[in-house]
């Protein structure tokens, strides 16, 4: 007896001629956390596209609840109970908690009373099912992340939802955040829900999932009971190879101070008052926890929100940072955290996105240079190892890691003396790390000075030369590469050193 609540069995898919998913089966029992993983490009998306209904697939039969489905669309998937909750959860910001469940629950009809004790009521049991201590009357914009994804959790399950499809739901929780959202998920899971589970984080896969189906380059490498691995065998089935040397070599050799800042502050970034240095070749790591400050000096130092005190030197020359333009100018340059909001244009091409920061060189006195462009975007997709359909795709339709990529050559083609990398490596696979982390030492060993921010302790100290740690806006330790300890820069993360400034 087949006790599956979703049963895919042999789903192909392409897209003009792109084989996107080749005859891969899948199925989930209630109660279950399955996770679903692989790197990016190897076909995830596209196969939580096509159990949502989004997409219809070209081969192979879907199963709900034993019963085969025919032309599945969103609609239908959601009446039969499926739902997916992204990391970005779909809320009304301007509505309070009540509300925005209450859109799900209730079906439309004209001039019909509305009974906001009922709706309150409704609401305050679906949350209590996930365990989340919110206020109904509470407007969204006023929750946290956390809370905003266990009231789209309790939205979906006011709608009979048995199947929950979690893409990256971690991705910017700290982590007592995601301890609160792993409990929600134990709880539900006793209620005989079932999940599929994408996450890159991958001790957090081994602690909540019950079996792992691993993706890789559109077909199925296998299903996994998840206590049968261990996190070596796992990346290996997921990239096809062995990635032992996760972190690459310390510098080869430093060259003179690239960057100093000395007593730098920004009233309103509160950055009260931060010194350092950055020589050639050097990869600094900033780390500290979640509110530390690293974004905002990050933006300080670029002119987002320009200091309002302290200096600024760039090879030994003081100067004066007003704004991006100034600070890229100068030869800083920033890629920022968020880089589908941030970092790139998804709905341009790679050719457009690669060369935004460089027009006076490809637009000079307003002529576009077509061929100049075109050569500077495929020797940076050459260069970078950007996997695309060619340099007139779009930037939205890459995976993470080659989008992470695609933002980092528009600031390379600029030709930038430092390089400041806010979580450079946020929400690609394991792969993908892999190649970046390369990437970045390659630069440094090539002259130019890296500042790279992370919130990944392992990654910090694999990656670092020398690390600053910061609290409150102020920097509260500086440890080399030989003596950094997790230990040691948490401590120094948490103010066990006393305050600096």
């Amino acid at each position: 007896m087949n006790d599956s609540v979703l049963d895919l069995r042999s789903i192909s898919k392409s897209f003009q001629g792109v084989q996107a998913l080749r005859e891969v089966s899948f199925d989930l029992k209630a109660g279950e956390v399955h996770a679903l993983l692989g790197e990016n490009g190897a076909g995830k998306s596209t196969l939580i596209k096509v159990i949502t209904g989004a997409h219809s697939p070209d081969e192979g039969e879907i199963r709900v609840n034993g019963h085969k489905v025919e032309r599945l669309d969103p609609g239908m998937a959601r009446r039969l109970g499926i739902a997916a909750i992204y990391q970005q959860p779909a809320l009304f910001a301007d509505l309070s908690v009540s509300e925005n469940i209450a859109l799900a629950l209730e079906a439309p009809a004209p001039f019909r009373r509305i009974r906001w004790g009922g709706r309150r009521a409704a609401a305050a049991r679906l949350l209590r099912r996930v365990g989340a201590r919110i206020d109904p009357d509470a407007f969204v914009c006023e929750l946290s992340m956390p809370e905003q994804q266990l009231v789209e959790i309790a939205r979906v399950l006011g709608t009979g939802a048995r199947v929950l499809i979690m893409d990256e739901p971690t991705a910017s929780l700290t982590p007592g955040e995601v301890s609160a959202l792993q409990e929600a998920i134990r709880v539900l899971k006793q209620d005989g829900v079932g999940f599929v589970y994408i996450s890159h984080r991958l001790p957090e896969v081994f602690e909540l999932a019950d079996r792992i189906t691993v993706l890789r380059d559109g077909t199925s490498v296998g299903t996994f009971h998840a206590a049968s691995l261990d996190e070596s065998d796992l990346i290996r089935r997921m990239v096809g190879r062995d990635l032992s040397a996760e972190y690459p070599g310390a510098c080869k050799h430093t060259g003179p101070v690239r960057l100093e800042v000395r007593d730098v502050g920004c009233v309103a970034s509160g950055v009260p008052k931060v010194s350092f240095q950055l020589r050639s070749g050097e990869i600094v790591g900033l780390s500290g926890l979640v509110g530390a400050g690293r974004t905002e000096l990050a933006r300080v130092l670029f002119g987002i929100t320009p200091p309002d005190s302290g200096q600024i030197l760039v090879d030994g020359n003081e100067v004066r940072i007003v704004s991006p333009r100034s600070a890229a100018a100068a030869g800083i340059c920033y890629l920022p955290e968020d880089r589908r909001r941030h970092g790139i244009v998804l709905e341009m091409s790679l050719l457009v996105n690669i060369s935004l920061a460089i027009h006076d060189k490809v637009f000079p006195r307003g002529w576009i240079l077509e061929d100049a462009e075109r050569r500077l975007a495929s020797r940076f997709v050459g260069e970078l190892g950007i996997k695309c359909a060619g340099v007139e795709a779009l930037a939205g339709s890459l995976s993470g890691g080659n989008q992470q990529k695609v933002a980092l050559a528009r600031w390379l083609a600029a030709d930038p003396k430092v390089l400041i990398l806010d979580e450079p490596t946020q929400g690609v696979d394991v792969g993908a790390k892999r190649e970046i982390h390369r990437l970045i030492r390659s630069l440094a060993d090539r002259g130019m000075a890296v500042l790279m921010i992370s919130s990944d302790l392992p990654e910090v100290i694999g990656m670092s030369d020398r690390i600053l740690v910061m609290r409150g806006g102020c920097l509260m330790g500086e440890f080399a590469r030989e003596e950094a300890t997790s230990d040691g820069v948490m401590s120094a993360a948490l103010g066990k050193g006393g305050e600096a400034c």
